[in-house]
């Protein structure tokens, strides 16, 4: 295999026009130059330069060698630009996975801040409530809910974002329509909306809940997502328990009562595959969900819109 930096040198000779020149024009001795150039020609088996006069000049193939050396240091130029930006985070791919609830609430700004900042990433946002893909398979980060601690592997490192405790959502004439609180029990004998078709965390959580209050929900209705369940609680078919975070955007018609004795909370992690972790755009992303997980405000713009599962 030839050497890049002897080619570099060689070109640096044709390019100048001698030994000493390319010599002062890349900080080298004429004897080292020399050196690169002859170990060149051992190992191309080609005569690359001849003696003019007091000078020297290409051959015809040293000028063939330096015309295909161009579009190659060309090339490296190209892919050392591209390695430097990787490093700095600047250009490159990031697949971030997330559930409906959460993505509404926080990928706006998320994704808003990483464009911002890194102008050449390509996101791939992929929702899922599944961890079961498989090694080199995984999103680099991923949005999971989990009991604490959420285990953690060699691939992935666990990071503790927010703990979300669940509230129930009455219609506006409902009796506990402006309580303070509501003790989970007293809702056993209500007409329930049920809100998650994954059956996922999210659901087992809650209905755990209810069991060690004594009761299991009778759904009147089986709603797939967070917004068609406060839609449907609008408009009077029934009362909806989910996170607090799903709430955050209420239809017109309902109102929102902390749930007590016991309180149903998830916990939300963000699932960072280690290969990745040091990467600058991996750091920036885990800073704007933390933000957003503490409920500061954006500076550099109004909130998102919150929406639910």
């Amino acid at each position: 295999m030839l050497d890049v930096h002897r080619l570099r040198v060689f070109r640096a000779v044709v390019a100048s026009g001698s030994v000493s020149a390319a010599a002062a024009n890349l900080g080298y001795t004429a004897s080292a130059v020399s050196q690169h150039v002859s170990a060149l020609q051992r190992e191309t088996g080609l005569t690359l330069l001849a003696r003019s006069g007091r000078g020297i000049e290409p051959t015809a193939v040293g000028r063939a060698l330096a015309r295909e050396v161009d579009g190659l240091l060309a090339q490296l130029g190209t892919i050392e630009a591209f390695v430097a930006d990787l490093r700095q985070g600047r250009t490159g791919s990031l697949s971030i996975a997330y559930f409906a609830s959460v993505g509404a609430a926080w990928l706006p700004r998320v994704t808003g801040t990483l464009l911002r900042e890194f102008p050449d990433l390509r996101l791939d946002l992929q929702l899922r409530d599944d961890l079961t893909a498989g090694p080199g398979q995984r999103p680099d980060v991923q949005l999971v809910v989990g009991t604490p601690p959420l285990r953690e592997t060699r691939e992935a490192r666990a990071h503790h974002l927010l703990d979300d405790p669940y509230v129930a959502v009455v219609p506006a004439g409902h009796p506990l329509a402006g309580a303070e609180m509501v003790e989970l029990g007293a809702l056993a004998a209500e007409g329930w909306v049920d809100n998650d078709f994954a059956r996922g965390w999210c659901r087992r959580i809650l209905l755990e809940a209810c069991q060690a209050a004594g009761f299991s929900p009778s759904f009147r209705v089986e709603a797939h997502d967070y917004p068609t369940a406060l839609a449907l609680a609008a408009a009077g078919i029934g009362i909806t328990v989910l996170p607090r975070l799903g709430a955050a955007k209420l239809p017109p018609g309902v109102a929102v009562v902390p749930v007590v004795a016991p309180t149903p909370v998830r916990t939300i992690y963000a699932l960072v595959q280690t290969s990745v972790e040091s990467a600058p755009a991996v750091e920036r992303t885990l800073d704007v969900l933390r933000t957003c997980a503490s409920g500061e405000p954006s500076r550099a713009a109004a909130p998102a819109p919150l929406g639910g599962r």
